[in-house]
């Protein structure tokens, strides 16, 4: 089972206390999430004044600092609009990304414009892609194109538990119909974050948590870190 801490997402600087936004908070925070039990890590890039961003030059400080200083752990990085709200640029920034410090995967959502073709750009830059998938429409996109992705993640934006949950369960339905074998990983966000978590143990899937997602405990308390995120989430996986 993989364990994937989500460290910062598209969250404003500031969020949280310990919400890491440069490069050295992404590289210190990524090697505390790890040995809190972290089998991997996916980020958000960010740019000096803080914001997301897919530039080039961003993407390869931060993957340089990252092969450098945490040697290892698979790193995933965002494809979202919400990185680069223009599809076409989007798909421009991402060509001219430098080989030597490409991600080992990246997220792609399927719901966004230009999803496709951005998946195929990244299949022939050998840089594995996991599926976003949102809605059942999403799962029908990734079943009638057949583009080829390393996993799935089953990510409901319902904001109660149990519309997220029957989101969730009609996607992963569509998806064993279609006998999409790929790996799976269940998350939700914010007040769905831990009842999705432990969804994904119950099913056998993949899990991933961190300030991303939530910003508390499940019982409501702060968490302190990215790191007693991941630490929470092993105890619960290990229970």
């Amino acid at each position: 089972m993989r364990i994937v801490a989500c460290l910062n997402g598209d969250r404003r600087p500031g969020a949280h206390p310990a919400l890491p936004v440069s490069v050295d908070q992404l590289v210190t925070d990524a090697r505390s999430a790890v040995a809190a039990g972290a089998t991997a890590v996916h980020i958000h890039p960010r740019d000096h004044g803080g914001a997301e961003s897919l530039e080039p030059q961003v993407v390869s400080e931060l993957m340089e600092r990252m092969r450098a200083e945490v040697p290892d752990v698979p790193v995933s990085l965002t494809t979202s609009l919400s990185a680069e709200s223009d599809p076409w640029r989007r798909y421009d920034l991402v060509q001219r990304w430098a080989s030597p410090a490409l991600p080992d995967s990246v997220s792609v959502n399927l719901h966004e414009a230009g999803s496709v073709d951005l998946i195929q750009l990244l299949g022939d830059r050998r840089v594995a892609v996991e599926a976003g998938v949102w809605t059942v429409e999403a799962a029908r996109i990734l079943v009638a194109t057949r583009v080829e992705v390393a996993a799935v993640l089953v990510e409901p934006t319902q904001v109660a538990a149990e519309d997220a949950r029957r989101n969730a369960d009609a996607i992963n339905s569509l998806l064993d119909r279609a006998k999409v074998g790929v790996p799976r990983l269940l998350h939700g966000a914010d007040a769905t974050a831990w009842p999705m978590l432990e969804d994904a143990l119950d099913a056998g899937l993949d899990i991933r948590i961190g300030l991303e997602d939530t910003m508390r405990l499940p019982d409501g308390t702060e968490a302190q870190d990215n790191a007693a995120l991941v630490a929470h989430a092993l105890t619960l996986a290990s229970g």
